[in-house]
């Protein structure tokens, strides 16, 4: 199965337009915004559990990176509330599950050996730390190789036009993101390609997880 697997397009999404699809677990679904492969796949999506709904130990070939949208989410490690970053290292293992019902941003298998340490971050916490320009807020995720990172935009600020090399990839968590190809709302993904252009905004403010420098493959 591919979905959205050439990296050389530019993709926007807004996942509410897309349908739920049932995973093999029965109560997890997912919606789809990029793959490349069937069960065991390279891929971005959006998870649902239902409330007390789980998934079957699974170990992460190529890692993970997981931030909790909503609800509550589980494993035999612990309990991450809404606003919980985690990264998986290639080769760890768990037994996800949800007792109250959650929705997760997750990226399956695309980290690579320099990934070792198994990540666990509440954003609701951790430090924001002053970006490149008045208004800006960035708060560093991943802390091994290429991170990735939340954006906090404050209402009419206005970022500098730059070139992604290596692309760049950003999920739209609140508010209202915008550059001069369009305006994306909560829900929104949008991977942008090695060597592209824009100039980012953001009138009425937002945050954005942000991953770049990882499509040139």
């Amino acid at each position: 199965m591919n979905i959205n697997a050439d990296y050389s397009q530019r993709v926007v999404i807004n996942h509410h337009d897309l349908p739920w699809i049932p995973s093999p677990q029965s109560g997890v679904e997912r919606r789809m915004l990029e793959r490349t492969g069937d069960e065991v796949a390279k891929a971005t999506s959006i998870v649902r559990y239902q409330a007390g709904s789980h998934f079957q130990s699974h170990t992460h070939d190529g890692g993970e990176e997981i931030l909790v949208l909503d609800g509550v989410f589980s494993d035999e490690n612990g309990d991450y509330p809404a606003g919980t970053y985690i990264m998986n290292p290639p080769g760890s293992s768990h037994a996800p599950y949800s007792q109250t019902g959650c929705i997760l941003f997750v990226k399956l298998r695309h980290l690579g050996a320099d990934q070792v340490e198994r990540e666990v971050l509440n954003t609701a916490t951790a430090p924001w730390y002053q970006g490149l320009v008045p208004g800006l807020n960035v708060m560093p995720l991943m802390q091994q190789g290429s991170g990735s990172t939340l954006v906090r935009w404050a209402p009419q600020t206005y970022f500098n036009p730059h070139r992604h090399y290596g692309g760049e990839e950003i999920f739209v968590v609140d508010g209202v993101f915008e550059d001069e190809h369009g305006r994306y709302p909560a829900g929104s993904w949008i991977r942008s390609p090695h060597m592209s252009l824009h100039k980012p905004f953001s009138k009425e403010g937002c945050t954005i997880f942000v991953k770049t420098g990882h499509l040139l493959s």
